[in-house]
Formats: structure tokens, C-alpha cells, sequence
């Protein structure tokens, strides 16, 4: 069995072998302390070689070769060629901190991008109204610095707030006792989209799940009209602009495909979406085991969540799964639209 390791997300030096994991408990409880280096030098981090690799890309690359860089698509890119038009070549590593937007662990991540490129397949143009409704500016959602991705449920309501780094900032649900209550009181379903709204991060956007339930679906039609009669009222009290819309203002609410995700994440049976229970473990997994995880967790939030969404229970945490799913797949495919 091959060794594998952990390595610091802070300064990517500190490495802790680990014989092969089996589960998410094992691979945090056999961490060691993470190590704090976040005051020691850039460029003590790294060879002489290694170095030059970095500054001859940061120096020379067009903003479009940078934007193929893990964190620099969109603003970065352009930050990065701005400073160094404006203040001549990157000398050191430590003074590409000086970049808005590029902070020590951000400037890690980078620079260990330039090292080691992931080998991309080449991807299919995306159109955003495929999975983003209303179609909106592309440039405003590249621009955007965090989302929260949010999933209604039956009984409860999910959020994920991720940012643009693809880090967990929270994640969490909410028990709504009032909703498929017998009729649709309006005012008792205000009372439970409100509390959710009074905990709610903020964020440059909320991207709401739509639902595939079809409206001949007379069977369903009870639900249908419960996830609409939700969404309605999240749009309605999270968006802050007045209507009619400005062209040159980008709306604060919109939705995401349900059916979307699902492809993305290659649960969709037919027409119907399987559960996304062990996509989620996996990520998890993923953002203690691998150098550069597809999305990050901090340590008590993989704490929370470590024993939940076994398969066992079906329907426990499918809205947290959903919301997680989402807003990786956001991102995910924002920067499949762009290429």
C-alpha cells in the first residue's frame, strides 16, 4: 500500500504521512496539528528553481494564460498584469501579496498551480441559460467574491456559502415546522422563510435550486406548488432592487437547475436525480487527502458533518447535500461556460 499524505493548505511544506485512509473519521482524527506559517516568507517556501517557474508566469503570462492558473480566472488575472504595469516585474514572491485580491494563502495555492498544471480535457462551451435563470452578465458572476447556494426542502431549508477560492465558509439547515402544514398559510410560511432569512450569510449572489417537478405531475402537484410558493418568497425578500430590472445592475437572486447539477454530478437515473450523499462524502474526504481538493472545508464544519450522510439514511441531509452540490457546481460550471 502506497503512502499518502497530508499537507498544510496554509504553506503546502508541511507534509504528514498517513497509511491509507478508508474514512472521513480516519483521515481527520489522524491529522496532526496544522502547522502555522502563515508570517514566514513566501520565497523561504520554495527553491531557487522553483522561484524563477513562478515569476517568469507571473511576469510574462497574458491575462487569458493566467486565468488558467487555479484561483486567477476573472479579476486576479487582470489585478496581477495591472500591478506589474504599474509597479515593473515581480521581483519576489512575497510581493505578489501586494495583489488585491491575492493574500498569503491564495498566493500558496497559486504558485503551487504554476508548479504542478492539471492536465484539463478539453470542455464543451456551456451557455449559462442552460443552468442559470435569468441569463445575466457572465462577467458579474466571474466578479462575484462569495454565493450562497440554497435548497428548500419539504420541512427544512439549506444553505452552502462558498467563495471564490472554493472554500466552506457555512453550511448549514434549518427546521421550517410550518411548511405542507395542512393549507398554505401565507403568514406561517413567512414566519419560517423569515427565520431562515435572519441567519442567512450575505452574499454577492443566492443561487435558489428550481425543482424539475412537472406541473402534469398531478401527483406531486401538492409539493410543486409548496417549493414554488418558497422560492417566490426568497426571491421576493432577498432581492433588494425594485422592478421594473436596471440592464446595468445585476439581480441578487437566481436559480439553478436542479437537473443541471445532477448531470454535473452524474446522479441523474433517466429523468429522476439519485442522491448525492456520497458525492458529498467524497469531497469531504477529498479536502483532507488531496493537495488541491475541488472544494475546502474548514476543520469544524468536516467535525459537524463527518458522520452524517451515510447511505443508511435515505432522506437525512439531502438538502445540505443538495446546497453543497450546488454551489460547487456553480462555480464549476461558470468556468466550463467561459472556455
Amino acid at each position: 500500500m502506497e503512502p499518502r499524505y497530508l499537507q498544510c493548505t496554509s504553506c503546502w511544506q508541511s507534509r504528514v504521512p498517513v497509511a491509507g485512509f478508508e474514512t472521513l473519521n480516519a483521515s481527520i482524527t489522524s491529522s496532526s496539528e496544522p502547522c502555522n506559517e502563515d508570517n514566514r516568507s513566501l520565497d523561504a517556501c520554495y527553491t531557487s528553481e522553483q522561484k524563477d517557474t513562478i515569476l517568469q508566469m507571473l511576469n510574462n503570462a497574458s491575462p487569458s494564460e493566467l486565468a488558467g492558473v487555479k484561483l486567477l480566472r476573472g479579476r486576479k488575472s487582470v489585478n496581477i498584469v495591472e500591478y506589474r504595469t504599474k509597479n515593473g516585474p515581480f521581483k519576489t514572491l512575497e510581493s505578489v501579496v501586494n495583489v488585491p485580491l491575492l493574500k498569503h494563502k491564495s498566493a500558496v495555492t497559486v504558485f503551487n498551480s504554476i508548479l504542478n498544471p492539471v492536465k484539463r480535457e478539453r470542455k464543451v462551451r456551456i451557455q449559462l441559460a442552460k443552468f442559470i435563470r435569468p441569463e445575466v452578465d457572465r462577467s458579474w458572476l466571474e466578479e462575484a467574491n462569495a454565493i450562497v447556494s440554497i435548497v428548500c426542502g419539504t420541512n427544512k431549508i439549506a444553505w452552502a456559502h462558498v467563495d471564490r477560492e472554493m472554500m466552506v465558509l457555512d453550511w448549514q439547515e434549518l427546521e421550517c415546522p410550518n411548511f405542507l402544514k395542512g393549507t398554505y398559510l401565507a403568514s406561517a410560511y413567512l414566519n419560517d422563510v423569515s427565520a431562515v432569512l435572519k441567519v442567512l450569510p450575505s452574499a454577492d449572489f443566492y443561487i435558489i435550486e428550481k425543482s424539475s417537478i412537472s406541473v402534469q405531475n398531478t401527483a406531486l402537484f401538492p409539493i410543486m406548488a409548496h417549493m414554488r410558493t418558497v422560492e417566490a418568497m426568497l426571491f421576493s425578500l432577498l432581492e433588494p432592487r425594485n422592478f421594473p430590472q436596471e440592464s446595468n445592475i445585476p439581480p441578487k437572486v437566481l436559480n439553478m437547475m436542479r437537473t443541471a447539477v445532477g448531470r454535473h454530478f452524474e446522479l441523474m437515473v433517466g429523468d429522476s436525480r439519485t442522491s448525492g450523499a456520497r458525492t458529498v462524502r467524497q469531497l469531504m474526504s477529498d479536502s483532507v487527502t488531496k493537495e488541491l481538493p475541488r472544494i475546502n472545508f474548514p476543520h469544524n464544519l468536516l467535525m459537524k458533518y463527518r458522520n452524517a450522510f451515510q447511505m443508511s439514511s435515505k432522506s437525512e441531509g439531502e438538502e445540505l447535500c443538495n446546497a453543497l452540490l450546488q454551489a460547487v457546481a456553480f462555480y464549476e460550471l461558470l468556468s466550463k461556460s467561459s472556455t
